[in-house]
This record gives C-alpha cells, structure tokens and sequence, in this order.
C-alpha cells in the first residue's frame, strides 16, 4: 500500500487551501477571497513525526446557492470518505455553525472513517470559546487552529498522525498486487478489466466517461493474485466542466498512490495526448511499476515493422519512461490480452526486488572502474559503498565523498548500470547520495 492519504473537506471559504499551502509548505492551491476559486486538483506529499502521508485539498465548491453548496460538499464528503484514509474536516470559527456543516458531519459520522474536526480562523485566545458549538456536531472533541497565522497545526497534525497507528497493515490485500489502468475516456480500460476477468463486471459503454469512479475487481490466475483498479478517464482541462471531473482526477491520482503497477492505456489511433503524459509522469515520479499498453490494435494498417516504429513515437513523447515495457492489444478481439497480466507481474517482481550489499557493491565498484566520475568543479566523486534500503519500489543510499560532485550524465550512467545488472525493466528506482566523511 501507498502512504496513506489525508484529504480536507470544508465549505467554500474555511481556509481549506490556506491550511493546505501551509502543510504542503508551499503554495500550490490558488488562494483568494472569492469562495470556491480551489480549481485545480491540489495532491501534495507532507510529512509529520517522520510519518509520511499525501493530502488532498478536495476544493472546488460552486456556491450558486445554499443548496448547490449542500449538494457539492456531499460529493466532496463521498469522495473523501472513498479514497482518504484520514479525514480532516475544517470549519469556520468566525462564522459558527451552518446547516451545510451539520450534513457532512453526518456522512462523516457514518463513514466510521476517522476524522479531525479543526475549528479554523481562531486568531487569538478571545476566539477559543467560538469552538464549542461544534461539539454538537458529534464527531469528536473540535481542535483549534489559524491556518492564517500557522498556529496550533502541530496539535492538529499530531491527531491526524495519532490515526495512521489505527489503520495497520490490510493483511488480506497484502498477497494482491494492486494494478491500476489509467488512460483517457474510452480507451478501452473497463473492456480489458473485463476481458481479464471473464466476466462483464465494469459497465463498458462507448460514451466516454462512464467510468466515474475507481472500482477494484479481484482476480486470481496461474500469475498470482491482482486487484484491478479501473480509473475514471481523464480529459483533457477544457472538457473539465462538471466537480465530478475533478473528483475523478483526484481518484484516479489516489488509485496511482495505492497501486503497485500502473497501466497507461493508450489508443493505437490516438496516440499519446499531454493527459496522459502527465498522469503516468505522476506514476514515474512515486517510482512505481508501469507497463504501457496500446489498445485497439486490431484497427491499424500495419506491416512487419509498424510495431517497432510505432513503439519509437510513443517513447519519444514518454522519454522519461524508457524502462517500461510496451504491449499492443486488442481488448475487443482479445489479442495479446493473456499477456497483459504476466508482464505486470514482471513489472511487480522487479519493483518488490531486493539485492544483496555485497553484489550490489562489486557492481559498483566495476561500473566505476569502467568509467571515472568526471571531474566536477575541482572534485571528483568518490563512492564508499552502496546499499539497498528499500523496495516497492527499490531505494538506494551511495554513501559519498560530496553529493555536490555528482555530474547528472554519471548519475544516469550508475543507474543504467544497475537496471542491466539487476532488470529494473518496468520499475521506477530511486537512488539517494549521501555524503560520509571518510
């Protein structure tokens, strides 16, 4: 499983995005006065007492009305309550307690998801008593902070934190490699989960965007066992009229969190729109496993070399992805299909890899004496030794003479050699330097 994911819910104009900016430590929401101007999907990576965790800002209320209002924070409640862990509910302490409040607190309440209730805009100690009519709102003892000022977050970030202790390890998930199929509207995803699975579990429709939300399909096979993630399509920012696009995005971000491996799906017609070089750049990013499919195979004109040349384009527009393995398909006719699951768990297998401190260091140790590090400034690079601190996905520590001498074309080159040495194919891995005083 990913780190676990907090999102905070509230009305328009709480302070969600101004309490968001300041854990995520940098301004990523839009903030102004204006209620509901959060547009964009706000994810951002934060950290407290060593626990790491992803946030969600779920934003994006257009309050045409009180009851618009009511009918938007439901939403945002529902998809909080799907995909977060944590809930943090904010609400306004100038303003007091609204019905809109009251509500949400009630989803909340019967979620049994744990959630935070934050009291924000309580500036001074006069302000305190402002928080006690929150109590009524049944979900627990109202913690009082100023996202404005920065005051009292390490208490509320204390409770959020206290929380992950509770949530302990999904053991039955455990054996289940979660595989997440993300692609634009209509590309064939829920086709595949269902080609996969033998059985019509996810509505297919030819209207692109019938998936709305993230739905998971268990399936066991002589490869082992998968939980399938269909994501909702994403368009492109222009279609993004309704919330519910925006919800979709943050779901389908949350599912690349959680999975394992990640499926870009792409259309053998279409190619790679910027969509989805921007999710599957979020899936490189947290280093997970990906394969990329190309579905709707069947439909191409081809030749002997129409394959290589078109798997050529697609790499040149997803350079940062050399290390994934392509697969052309056709979801309809079932092509290909019955090795979609043995490559991911290919995928899988070399993400969860663990190699040996001695093994890993005479690979160094040869990859250095093949090629110097250049000099960089008046430095060269000096490598102690290496180790593997982490897998899914794989993490390395170079212990160093300077991380500073560390020229980015070596940095490439080392981790070159290690995917050949090792296969890394279709895994992301991460390399830390670290500097030690010899």
């Amino acid at each position: 499983m990913g780190k676990p994911i907090v999102a905070i819910v509230g009305r328009p104009n709480v302070g969600k995005s101004t309490l968001f900016n300041k854990l995520a430590g940098r301004r990523i929401s839009i903030v102004q006065d204006t209620p509901g101007v959060t547009r964009d999907r706000v994810y951002a990576e934060a950290e407290w007492l060593s626990y790491k965790f992803t946030m969600i800002d779920t934003g994006g209320i257009e309050p045409e009305s009180e009851d618009v209002i009511v009918k938007q924070m439901r939403r945002q409640a529902q998809m909080a309550i799907e995909t977060a862990d944590v809930i943090v509910f904010i609400v306004d302490g100038k303003e007091g307690l609204t019905a809109a409040d009251g509500e949400v607190a009630q989803m909340l309440r019967k979620s049994k998801k744990p959630v935070v209730l934050v009291v924000n805009k309580i500036d001074s100690l006069k302000d305190e008593p402002n928080a006690f009519e929150f109590y009524n709102l049944g979900i627990g003892e109202p913690i009082t902070i100023s996202a404005t000022q920065g005051l009292a977050l390490g208490d509320m970030l204390d409770r959020v934190v206290e929380h992950f202790k509770e949530l302990g390890t999904e053991d039955e998930e455990d054996e289940y490699v979660r595989i997440a199929m993300v692609g634009k509207p209509n590309v064939g995803k829920s086709s595949l989960i269902n080609k996969l699975l033998g059985e019509e579990r996810v509505i297919v429709s030819d209207v692109p965007g019938t998936t709305r939300d993230s739905i998971d399909s268990y399936v066991e096979t002589k490869e082992g066992k998968f939980i399938l993630v269909d994501t909702a399509g994403l368009r492109r920012k222009s279609k993004v009229k309704e919330e519910i696009e925006r919800y979709s995005v943050i779901r389908t971000y949350a599912a690349i969190e959680r999975a394992d491996v990640v499926i870009l799906m792409l259309d053998a017609q279409e190619g790679v729109t910027d969509q989805d070089e921007k999710i599957i750049g979020f899936a490189h990013e947290m280093n997970k496993a990906i394969m990329v499919i190309v579905n709707k195979w069947d439909l191409v004109e081809k030749d002997d070399k129409t394959m290589i040349k078109y798997q050529k384009d697609i790499q040149a527009n997803l350079n940062f992805l050399s290390y994934a393995p392509y697969l052309f398909i056709s979801a309809l006719t079932g092509q290909r299909v019955h090795k979609v699951l043995e490559i991911a768990k290919g995928c899988y297998d070399n993400y969860s890899k663990r190699i040996s401190t001695g093994i890993l260091n005479d690979v160094i140790n040869k990859a250095v004496l093949m090629k110097e590090p250049p000099v960089v400034g008046l430095k060269r690079l000096k490598i102690y030794y290496a180790t593997q601190v982490a897998n899914k996905p794989p993490k390395f520590i170079f212990f160093v003479n300077d991380s500073n001498a560390l020229h980015f074309s070596y940095g490439r080159y080392l981790e070159n050699q290690l995917r050949e040495s090792f296969d890394f194919k279709g895994t992301g891995i991460e390399i830390e330097y670290r500097e030690r005083k010899e």
